[in-house]
């Protein structure tokens, strides 16, 4: 029986995992999902001190108070950053790790400072009241069919997380297992998923290429339950 920890990206919550964890706890195993602190059915605690630190701990929380160790820990997109925090907090309990289209983070970047100059200004003038609004499901590559879902659940991102640049000691790629999945059938934020997809190559990585929209844990959950399974 394996422990994994699966941390959701920007706008979205725990709630984007159902599938695989129903998949990954049908073998025996054992699934945590984490909302985020201001986001999902913890929106109602978005405010301006919320910032990665604040995620960061959400996770690292989780995984003391629960008592975890050798744990499968993954992080999509935005929860890339978040994941990699976490592994740098705690090593010790961190026994694999798995980005899904996700930011692999680096020492004194902020999740803005990841992305392409033009994505970054769209985000910074979109933000209201110290929130930036959700991609549309459609933008995002969703699958036409859960896109109403991923609209109605999505909530807007406290923003201090996307201008915190996040203090790393490096021990986060010091993990003994590391996993990188392409959402192949996506073409947005392109430049800055290549680099890091690139990244995981050069590192030697274990990495997968999954036809799907960004938003792989909805439409293809079977793959990434199976890529989670293989990371153990």
């Amino acid at each position: 029986m394996a422990d994994f920890v699966l941390v959701h990206g920007a706008w979205h919550g725990g709630w984007c995992y159902a599938r695989v964890a129903e998949r990954l706890r049908a073998k025996g195993h054992r699934v945590f999902t984490p909302t985020l602190t201001g986001l999902g059915e913890r929106s109602h605690l978005a405010g301006p001190g919320v910032d990665c630190r604040t995620h960061v701990s959400d996770v690292v929380n989780l995984i003391r108070w629960e008592r975890l160790s050798d744990v499968v820990l993954c992080g999509h997109s935005y929860g890339g950053l978040i994941a990699g925090g976490v592994a740098d907090a705690i090593p010790e309990t961190i026994a694999s790790m798995v980005y899904l289209d996700a930011v692999i983070p680096e020492d004194g970047r902020s999740m803005l400072d990841h992305l392409d100059p033009a994505m970054a200004e769209s985000c910074r003038t979109a933000v209201v009241d110290g929130l930036l609004p959700p991609f549309p499901a459609e933008m995002l590559g969703v699958n036409p069919a859960d896109r109403a879902m991923v609209d109605a659940l999505c909530t807007p991102q406290p923003f201090g997380t996307y201008t915190e640049r996040l203090r790393l000691s490096g021990a986060h790629l010091q993990i003994a297992r590391n996993t990188y999945v392409w959402a192949s059938a996506w073409g947005g934020a392109e430049r800055v998923r290549d680099t890091h997809y690139r990244q995981a190559k050069a590192a030697g990585w274990a990495t997968f290429e999954v036809a799907a929209g960004h938003d792989l844990m909805l439409d293809a959950p079977a793959a990434v339950a199976e890529i989670l399974l293989q990371a153990i």
